[in-house]
């Protein structure tokens, strides 16, 4: 017969009888480390967000690149695309997906 994977129930018993206390002391040790580890990531991201958050995620200079070339009449807006887009983003479609 194949023993099941895992702990059996007898051993955990018996193995909490003999060395609860050496348990509890030698995992006191390593979530202290952890607990400053999850502090410093905790930091690191709320300073990432911030700094994220100060900016839009925008091209300014394209942007101007663009208002320009429509300014001056060189901007190709095509009506036809322009509609396409406006269903697509209606119907939530993606037309580079391939499925």
């Amino acid at each position: 017969m194949v023993d099941p994977i895992g702990i059996k129930a007898a051993s955990v018993a018996l193995s909490q009888r003999s060395s609860a206390v050496v348990a509890t002391q030698a995992a006191a040790a390593p979530k202290a480390v952890m607990a400053d580890a999850k502090t410093d990531e905790t930091v690191q991201a709320a300073e990432l967000t911030s700094a994220m958050a100060s900016s839009a995620p925008v091209d300014a200079e394209r942007v101007a690149r663009i208002k320009r070339a429509i300014e001056d009449g060189n901007f190709p807006l095509v009506p036809s695309t322009v509609a396409d887009r406006l269903l697509a983003l209606k119907l939530e479609w993606n037309p580079n997906d391939a499925a």
